[in-house]
């Protein structure tokens, strides 16, 4: 009678041991050794071909400078406004972005994760504001009263457009705010479906460059609506040495921009749509030699937050008020003395 062989249990074990392996490999995700905790991918709003973040992702800097922490940068394409990217950092799809005041009020109204760890000091206010159709008959702000305005809401656009009437005793129920996001707004006000449109940055600089007629500046208002870097807070609680040497690379870049504004323009391409010349190459060179480097948030920084809290308040855009402690993140509470220290000498 035959007899049935059973495997060598050794035999099979050592066959299986690489299997085991592997599978656990995959199954664990990527760690920068056996004994520390997983990479860390930090998802950045592309840069575009401008500013400091484009220098980072041409140079690899942010990954250089993470890399001993267990950290990486992966850039992800978003479209115009911070506004516009809420659902991304809902979805942890985005974990940090350029901002300002007015859409992170914005969207910690809406119960959106995020907090503001740093803040500039204004640079380049006349490079948004309010421009108005050619043919509209708009020349200036008291003109836009009957008249149908896009603004990005609860953001930059509507702070922009509720400062200026403010400002020249307008009441905001005689415009008609149309709420868009950059890219349908500036399809909006090509097609003649919006008189004006308050906006910012580049499409705001391309509109005024086709002929669109400029009415008011952040600088002619009296903007408090400064920029800021936006964390989601999620990282902020769990990787705070991570914010920091991120927070630090960048406090490097801008000074670098600062002191050599050529370098950090038409980063990728030197020609075509999104390589600026002329005029628009000219105010972007002036711009990135009055930028200042973020820095944690103080108490003047409040108090011009407070002014966009309450100007949205007092016109219905925000349900509640929001503090300054709802919105800034205490990362230097978080901080050892050293990695404090970087950041400081990085003002």
């Amino acid at each position: 009678m035959l007899r049935t062989r059973r495997p060598n249990r050794w035999r099979l074990a050592l066959a299986l041991a690489p299997v085991v392996a592997l599978v656990a490999a995959c199954g664990s995700g990527s760690a920068t050794d056996s004994g520390s905790r997983a990479e860390l991918v930090l998802k950045v709003a592309d840069p575009g071909n401008s500013g400091p973040l484009a220098v980072a992702k041409r140079d690899g800097t942010f990954d250089k400078a993470l890399a001993p922490l267990g950290a990486k940068v992966e850039w992800v394409n978003t479209t115009p406004g911070f506004s516009s990217m809420l659902k991304l950092f809902n979805t942890k799809e985005l974990d940090i972005s350029g901002a300002a005041f007015s859409p992170v009020v914005g969207a910690l109204s809406k119960d959106v994760a995020v907090r503001i760890v740093a803040v500039q000091d204004p640079a380049g206010k006349d490079q948004s504001g309010i421009i108005a159709a050619k043919d509209s008959g708009i020349h200036s702000v008291a003109d836009l009263a009957g008249k149908r305005v896009a603004v990005n809401p609860a953001a930059k656009g509507e702070y922009i457009l509720l400062k200026a009437l403010a400002q020249a005793g307008i009441p905001a129920d005689k415009v008609t705010r149309v709420p868009l996001q950059q890219k349908d707004a500036a399809s909006a006000f090509a097609t003649g479906k919006v008189d004006a449109w308050a906006s910012f940055l580049v499409p705001y600089q391309e509109a005024k460059a086709n002929g669109g007629v400029e009415i008011a500046t952040e600088q002619s208002i009296g903007s408090k609506d400064n920029s800021v870097v936006v964390f989601r807070t999620e990282i902020l609680d769990k990787r705070p040495e991570v914010a920091a040497k991120y927070l630090e690379t960048l406090q490097a870049l801008t000074a670098q921009q600062h002191a050599n504004p050529a370098g950090f323009e038409n980063v990728f391409e030197q020609t075509g749509p999104r390589a600026l010349g002329g005029q628009r190459l000219a105010d972007a060179l002036r711009v990135g030699g009055e930028v200042t480097v973020p820095r944690l948030p103080t108490d003047s920084d409040a108090a011009d937050l407070a002014d966009v809290v309450n100007l949205f308040a007092d016109n219905g855009v925000i349900s509640r008020k929001i503090t300054a402690a709802d919105i800034f993140y205490d990362l230097k509470s978080k901080l050892t003395a050293d990695q404090l220290a970087a950041l400081q000498t990085g003002r």
